[in-house]
């Protein structure tokens, strides 16, 4: 694909400060701009100054949507319901609400020759509809991931309104498609596995296969740094939100079992969320004090840091579509311990890392305990399993070879585009 050529990568929640999906797109814009590319961002004005603070000069390449009251509505009437509900219908409406906005913003960019094709890489859900479609360029959504389920004896993590919310979006979700057809008529799809391919809602002729997560290894990389002053035992570190199906009582549990062995454990926790006053009161209940650090959200060089000065990552999560801390611990040289479940289970082979099964549930803890055992006594493994780790990354899932392979597919789009052209005006 040549460097003429103008991508226009549409993502209002584009965002360094949320993780997640939200900073997908700022890598495709990043690293497309480093590499000379005519590339432009479409995001949302609310998050100006930090896409303005994390790209500094790349910013006269980023144009932004208003807010309005809409957005404001939604959000807060999005804010009284389960997190699941939120995130799917009230998401979706804003989503919705965000194409609207920006439809003339898109045809302006066209029209300016800042747009010959149109990158969609969030949201990520395969269920959500999209609008983009009658720009007179070809269109790209994806990687998109989604599909998930809970494990066997999982289920009572998901109440009753959202199961209920959840089977009726799947079952409108292949209408809902027809009627807003922008995946329908867009050039390419790309899906992340193919657990997302089977959960498309509507069928496609021209679907690929991409991971959703990368690394970026200019931050993620192997430094000289002197271990954290109170390092001691095995030490065990977690990213992520403190939500229900991240199973962190489970994590908790296991350490405790691994104490109880005679085991030196140490688990640091990075990140917030609903759950964090219930699990510390658990790691009271556990005596677990003098070993578990609760660190809250903290900058991503810290958290750098921290999960070098670590032995292992521990990421027992029963929902995770993706589990980009996963390849981010072993772009940093460290073993990994994960549920054999979803997006994790993707990532870590028996070469990198231990996949725990979270079936059946009573004895996931156990299980778990047993795994981190096998690591603590054996430094040599750990070794072994961080240095598979840290190549596998570097071979799969560098941004810089996803970037490569996403040129690739927006030249198949532009291709199939000029081919339908020719052919209606011979």
């Amino acid at each position: 694909m040549t460097e003429n050529a103008a991508i226009l990568i549409v993502a209002p929640n584009a965002s360094t400060r949320f993780g997640g999906e939200a900073i997908i797109p700022v890598h495709y814009f990043r690293v497309l701009r480093e590499r000379g590319f005519r590339v432009s961002l479409l995001a949302h004005v609310r998050n100006r100054e930090d896409l303005k603070e994390a790209l500094g000069p790349d910013c006269d390449g980023i144009f932004f949507i208003e807010d309005t009251i809409w957005h404001r509505l939604i959000w807060h009437m999005g804010r009284m319901f389960p997190p699941r509900i939120s995130e799917g219908l009230f998401a979706t409406l804003l989503n919705m609400i965000n194409e609207n906005y920006q439809r003339r913003s898109i045809r302006r960019l066209v029209a300016a020759s800042r747009a010959d094709i149109i990158h969609q890489p969030i949201p990520v859900s395969p269920m959500m509809p999209s609008s983009l479609q009658g720009f007179g360029v070809p269109v790209v959504i994806g990687p998109m991931n989604g599909g998930m389920t809970y494990p066997s004896g999982w289920e009572a993590l998901e109440g009753t309104s959202e199961r209920f919310f959840v089977r009726l979006a799947r079952l409108l979700s292949p209408i809902l498609n027809r009627l807003i057809a922008g995946k329908s008529k867009a050039a390419v799809l790309v899906v992340a596995n193919e657990r997302t391919r089977a959960a498309l809602p509507i069928h496609h002729p021209k679907v690929e296969l991409l991971v959703e997560n990368g690394v970026d290894l200019s931050t993620f990389r192997l430094l000289k740094t002197a271990p954290l002053a109170n390092k001691n035992g095995f030490r065990l570190v977690f990213l992520g939100r403190l939500v229900a199906w991240k199973a962190v009582d489970v994590t908790l549990a296991a350490l405790a079992e691994g104490r109880a062995r005679g085991l030196d454990l140490t688990l640091d926790i990075l990140g917030d969320g609903p759950e964090r006053e219930r699990l510390e009161r658990l790691t009271r209940d556990l005596e677990l004090e003098e070993c578990v650090r609760y660190l809250g959200f903290r900058p991503q060089p810290e958290c750098v840091e921290i999960l070098q000065a670590s032995d292992a990552l521990i990421l027992n999560s029963v929902f995770e579509c993706g589990g980009a801390v996963v390849l981010e611990a072993m772009s940093l040289g460290l073993p990994v311990i994960a549920s054999d479940w979803g997006g994790p289970a993707d990532y870590v082979t028996e070469s990198t890392g231990i996949l725990v099964a979270p079936e059946p549930r009573v004895t996931f803890a156990e299980r778990l305990a047993d795994a981190i055992e096998k690591l603590a006594v054996d430094p040599g493994l750990c070794a072994r399993l961080g240095e598979a780790g840290l190549a596998r990354v570097h071979e799969y899932f560098d941004w810089e070879r996803k970037v490569d392979r996403m040129l690739e597919i927006y030249q198949e789009a532009l291709y199939s585009s000029e081919t339908a052209l020719a052919h209606m005006n011979p």
